[in-house]
């Protein structure tokens, strides 16, 4: 179903500061000034100290609401292998991660809005109950408060963060196919990641005006979703990034941070 006019609103983000030491993967500045949330690698996947500032520093400067990527501590798989950790380890790392960021956050004049799984992780809590609920148990050490929790709409994460009386914001994929379930296609898959930027954007619009997406086999999927993902480590991200953000203007959509 068509969104009315009152409701064309959505929030536009992206994966930051995924780069580590001298290699950067991320075209950050130009991002960040396309994008309305920025989800920061707190460097368990990608980022570093220096990184991790510097993009706080920026979105700071340029009104971006700043979120915690969280992830498995992979960096040689850049956070995409699945891990099977103890929960009360990997509510830990979670804990640490979101700390680490709310460090430069704070220094740059804002903090961290919100918290996003990366990769594995971050499919692996679409079904798996023990790791999302460690994930919301991370959340809920580090925040001390009601932090919301980006993720797959319908989601064990977003039920697990209801549980605990945290936000839930549901996202989607502009540039990802999606299966029948409503579920991301695995990157493995043919087809998983959509390269084509015609249908990036008419996949945004989707989203944005209808609440639906068409899945890898050809069925629509209603999606009531609050913010749109365009992956940072995309080749040309910031040009498709700001194609999308000016297609969703020209449609009468308002993007906007959903904080």
């Amino acid at each position: 179903m068509t969104a009315s006019l009152a409701n064309l609103s959505i929030d536009l983000n992206a994966d930051l500061g995924e780069g580590f030491g001298r290699w950067q993967l991320t075209d950050d500045e130009a991002l960040l000034s396309i994008v309305t949330s920025a989800n920061v690698a707190c460097g368990f996947h990608a980022g570093d100290p220096s990184t991790m500032r510097r993009v706080c520093e920026l979105a700071a400067e340029r009104g971006v609401r700043v979120g915690a990527q969280v992830s498995y501590r992979d960096l040689a798989g850049f956070g995409r292998r699945s891990m099977d950790v103890p929960p009360r380890e990997l509510a830990d790392e979670i804990a640490y991660q979101i700390g680490a960021l709310e460090i430069f956050a704070r220094a740059a004049g804002t903090r961290v809005h919100y918290v996003k799984p990366h990769g594995a992780l971050y499919n692996r809590c679409v079904h798996d109950e023990a790791q999302a609920a460690a994930v919301v148990e991370g959340v809920r050490v580090a925040a001390g408060g009601p932090l919301p929790v980006l993720g797959l709409p319908g989601s064990r994460l977003h039920e697990a963060a209801r549980a605990a009386g945290l936000p839930v914001i549901a996202e989607a994929f502009a540039d990802r196919a999606y299966t029948a379930a409503g579920t991301l296609v695995p990157r493995g898959e043919p087809g998983a990641v959509v390269h084509d930027p015609d249908t990036v954007v008419k996949r945004a619009l989707g989203f944005a005006r209808d609440r639906a997406v068409t899945s890898i086999d050809g069925r629509r999927i209603e999606v009531d979703v609050r913010s749109l993902c365009v992956h940072g480590d995309t080749p040309g991200a910031a040009d498709l990034a700001r194609r999308v953000r000016s297609e969703l203007a020209a449609a009468g959509v308002r993007v906007a941070a959903f904080t």
